[in-house]
C-alpha cells in the first residue's frame, strides 16, 4: 500500500531533502505522482502555448515541475550511492520512471514546435541571456534525444535510453559489490611492516566490528593505496592489487560473479546505435555535439599531441624508478604491484618526504578551516556549518554559504570511506537556483569524498593528494553554489559544456600549493604547528615526481574511452581488451599484468557521464593552468583578480559558451603553455 501524499516526505520537496523522514518506501510513489503531475503540467503548457508561446506561460510552468521532480529524485539518488543497501531497489525503480519520462519529454514534437517558435520569436534577442541560451539548449538536447526521428525509429530510441539507464546502474552495483566482496583478514602484524599506523587503525576497528581479529584489509580506496604505497610485504601487495585490477571481470578472487563484460558491449553497441539514428558516424560524434570540442579528430589529436610530448619524459622518470629498484631495493624487474611502492621510496630517497609523514600536518578539521578561508579571501563568502539540519548519516555536515551574513547556497559534506557507498569523490547538486513564484530558490550541493575516518585518539589526518581532491570536490560546489543565474537548465552546472566543468575545481586544486594558501591549510593535528619551512620545501620540490607518468596515465584512460567510443558499431570483451592493450602499447609506460581488467570498473565512462568525454579532465586542465596564471600575474589571492574569475566564470553557469566566457576572463583563448610547466614538462 503506498503511503499518502500528506505523510511523503518527497512530495513536499522543501529546499533542504527530508533526510530525518524520509524512507526507501517513500522513494516509487512519489516519483509516480511527481512524474503524472509533470505530464500534467505539460500538457497545459502545450495548450496554453497556442501559436505564439511564451516563457512565462510555457517554460516557467513546465521548469516548476520538474524542478519538484528533481528535488524528489536527487535525495533517492544520492542515498542510493552513499548508502546503496535498502536504497538500490527503490532508486533503480526510480531511475526506470525518470529515464522513460526524460526520454518522452525529448521526443516531444509539440514541445520541439514550441521552442522553436521561441527561438523565432520577434523578441527572443531582447530575452535575458539565461533564458536565450535555455531555449538553444532545449532544441539541441531534443535532437539529440531523437526528437526529429519517426515511428519504430523514435520507439527503439527511447527503448535504448531506457535500458542504457538500466546498464550504468548494473555496471555501478557490480563495481561496488565486487569491491565490497574481497576482504583480508590479517593476524601477524609482521605481514603488515610499513603501513602507516593511520591504516592499521582502520583496518582494526573494521576486523572488531566483524568480530575478527587482527586486521581487516578491503579494496577501498584509502586501505587499497596505503597497502600498495607502503607495505614492505611484496606478497600482500601482489595479492590486494590483483584483487584490485580484476574487480567485475572474469578473472581473480571472484571471477565471473560480477563480471561487468556483457555490460560493457551491450552499452557499447546500444550508444552507437544511437548515434545512428541520429545519423552521426558513432557515439564519440554525439558526445561532443554538447561539448566545447569542435570534432573527434581536434580531440584525438589534443590527446595524442600531448602523449607525444610527455611520453619521452615518462620513459626517462621510468627508467629512473627501475634503476633505483634494481640498485636499492633488490627489484630487477619492477612489477605493477611494485611500482607505487617504489616510487615512494624513490621520492623520500630524493626529497626525504613522504605523504604519511605530511598527513599529520592535514588533519581534516583545519584542512576544512583552510579551506573555507580561500574561498573567502578568492570570493568574499564564508562557510557556517549548521548542525540543525538533518543529514543522513552522523559523519555528515550540512553548511549554508553565505555573503555578508546572508545564506546564498547550501551544502552537505561527506567525507569519509564507509561500506555500501561508492567510491572515489564527487559533486552533486540537491538544489538549484532558480526563481520561482514564491522567490528565489538558493542552490544546495552534495561534496562526497572518501577519507580514511578519525579514530577515538586522533581527527583524520589526510595526505596532501587528499587535501587536493576536497579542494577539487568545493570547486565544483563553488561552481554550482556561486551562481547569479536563476533559469534552472543553465544555472550553476546545468548546461555547462562537459569539457570545460572540471575547470572550477582543477582551478581550486591551485591553493594547495601555494605557501600563502598552505599556511591557513596546515597546522599538526597536536600541536598546531605549521607546516615546517623544510617539509614545505620538501613538498614544493617534489610537486613534479614523476608527473609525466601520471600525466600519459591519464592520456592512456581519455584515449581508450575516445576511440572506443568513435568505433562505429561498438566493441565485444575481446575487442574492447584489444584496444586497451593497443592504447598501451603507444602510451604507457609502467608495466601492466595480463590479467588487468581496468576497463570492467571503469565508472567514468560506463555508469557516469564522462563517455567520450574523459578526455574533459585534461581538456579543463589547460583551460585551469591558464586560468591560474594570471593569478600568478596578480597575486594569489588578488581581490580583482578573484572578482574577475567569479564574475566570468563561476557566476555565469552555462548561460553562455564556456569558450567565450574563458575569453572574456584571460583576455585570448586558452594556450597549453601553463600546463605543460605546471607539470614540469618542457
Amino acid at each position: 500500500m503506498s503511503e499518502s501524499p500528506v505523510s511523503n516526505p518527497l512530495l513536499s520537496t522543501p529546499l533542504l531533502p527530508p533526510f530525518d523522514t524520509v524512507k526507501p518506501q517513500h522513494a516509487e510513489p512519489a516519483i509516480a505522482a511527481l512524474i503524472a503531475k509533470c505530464r500534467e503540467q505539460l500538457q497545459n503548457c502545450l495548450q496554453n502555448a497556442g501559436k505564439s508561446p511564451s516563457w512565462d506561460e510555457t517554460m516557467a510552468p513546465l521548469e516548476e515541475a520538474q524542478d519538484q521532480l528533481n528535488k524528489a529524485f536527487s535525495p533517492v539518488s544520492h542515498l542510493n550511492s552513499v548508502l546503496s543497501g535498502d536504497w538500490r531497489a527503490p532508486y533503480e525503480a526510480c531511475l526506470a520512471q525518470v529515464t522513460e519520462y526524460w526520454t518522452e519529454l525529448g521526443q516531444n514534437p509539440e514541445l520541439y514546435a514550441v521552442y522553436r517558435a521561441l527561438a523565432k520569436s520577434t523578441d527572443f534577442a531582447s530575452w535575458p541571456q539565461a533564458r536565450q541560451q535555455a531555449v538553444r539548449h532545449g532544441l539541441r538536447d531534443m535532437h539529440l534525444g531523437g526528437v526529429s526521428l519517426e515511428g519504430e525509429k523514435r520507439e527503439r530510441y527511447a527503448s535504448i535510453s531506457k535500458r542504457l539507464a538500466e546498464l550504468k546502474s548494473k555496471f555501478a552495483n557490480n563495481v561496488l559489490d565486487a569491491t565490497n566482496a574481497w576482504t583480508l583478514n590479517i593476524t601477524d602484524e609482521a605481514e603488515l611492516t610499513g603501513i602507516p599506523e593511520s591504516a592499521l587503525a582502520t583496518a582494526s576497528t573494521l576486523a572488531e566490528s566483524k568480530g575478527k581479529s587482527g586486521w581487516l584489509l578491503t579494496l577501498d580506496g584509502p586501505c587499497f593505496l596505503a597497502v600498495m604505497t607502503h607495505a614492505e610485504n611484496r606478497e600482500l601487495r601482489h595479492k590486494m592489487h590483483y584483487a584490485f585490477i580484476t574487480r567485475a571481470s572474469n578473472v581473480g578472487p571472484n571471477a565471473g560473479e560480477f563480471d561487468n563484460a556483457n555490460v560493457m558491449a551491450e552499452i557499447l553497441s546500444l550508444r552507437a546505435e544511437q548515434a545512428h539514428l541520429l545519423g552521426m558516424k558513432n557515439y564519440a560524434e554525439r558526445s561532443l555535439a554538447s561539448k566545447m570540442a569542435d570534432s573527434p579528430e581536434q580531440v584525438e589529436t589534443f590527446l595524442r599531441d600531448l602523449a607525444k610530448r610527455a611520453k619521452p619524459a615518462a620513459v626517462r622518470e621510468f627508467a629512473e624508478l627501475q634503476a633505483f629498484a634494481d640498485s636499492e631495493l633488490g627489484i630487477d624487474r619492477l612489477q605493477p604491484w611494485d611500482v607505487a611502492w617504489a616510487a615512494e621510496k624513490l621520492k623520500q630517497a630524493r626529497y626525504a618526504v613522504s605523504q604519511e609523514e605530511l598527513r599529520p600536518y592535514f588533519p581534516y578539521p583545519k584542512v576544512l578551516s583552510g579551506l573555507f578561508s580561500v574561498a573567502e579571501k578568492l570570493f568574499g563568502v564564508t562557510a557556517q556549518q549548521d548542525s540543525s539540519v538533518p543529514t543522513y548519516h552522523p559523519d555528515v555536515h550540512f553548511y549554508w554559504l553565505k555573503r555578508g551574513g546572508e545564506p546564498i547556497a547550501g551544502f552537505y559534506l561527506d567525507p569519509y570511506a564507509r561500506e555500501n557507498k561508492r567510491g572515489g569523490a564527487w559533486m552533486d547538486d540537491a538544489r538549484v537556483r532558480r526563481q520561482t513564484n514564491a522567490g528565489l530558490q538558493l542552490p544546495v550541493a552534495y561534496l562526497v569524498c572518501n577519507f580514511s575516518s578519525p579514530s577515538k585518539d586522533t581527527p583524520a589526518l589526510l595526505t596532501h593528494y587528499e587535501v587536493t581532491t576536497l579542494f577539487h570536490e568545493f570547486g565544483h560546489g563553488l561552481h554550482h553554489m556561486l551562481t547569479q543565474v536563476d533559469v534552472a537548465a543553465v544555472s550553476g552546472i546545468n548546461g555547462v559544456a562537459w569539457d570545460a566543468v572540471e575547470l572550477p575545481s582543477q582551478f581550486l586544486e591551485n591553493w594547495c600549493w601555494e605557501p600563502e594558501a598552505l599556511a591557513m591549510i596546515a597546522g599538526h593535528y597536536e600541536t598546531g604547528e605549521a607546516l615546517p619551512q623544510v617539509l614545505l620545501e620538501k613538498m614544493l620540490a617534489a610537486k613534479n615526481f614523476q608527473s609525466a607518468m601520471f600525466t600519459v596515465r591519464q592520456l592512456e584512460f581519455a584515449l581508450f574511452d575516445f576511440l572506443l567510443h568513435s568505433r562505429p558499431e561498438g566493441a565485444n570483451a575481446e575487442e574492447i581488451q584489444r584496444l586497451i592493450n593497443e592504447v598501451r602499447a603507444t602510451v604507457s609506460v609502467v608495466p601492466v599484468s595480463p590479467d588487468n581488467r581496468f576497463q570492467n570498473s571503469f565508472s567514468h565512462i560506463f555508469a557516469g557521464g564522462y563517455a567520450a568525454g574523459y578526455y574533459s579532465y585534461k581538456w579543463a586542465e589547460v583551460l585551469s593552468a591558464d586560468a591560474f596564471s594570471l593569478f600568478e600575474e596578480t597575486g594569489i589571492f588578488d581581490p580583482a583578480t578573484g572578482n574577475h574569475f567569479l564574475s566570468t566564470v563561476l557566476e555565469q553557469g552555462g548561460s553562455r559558451d564556456a569558450q567565450d566566457l574563458f575569453a572574456e576572463f584571460r583576455g585570448r583563448a586558452p594556450k597549453i603553455d601553463a600546463l605543460l610547466r605546471h607539470s614540469g614538462i618542457e
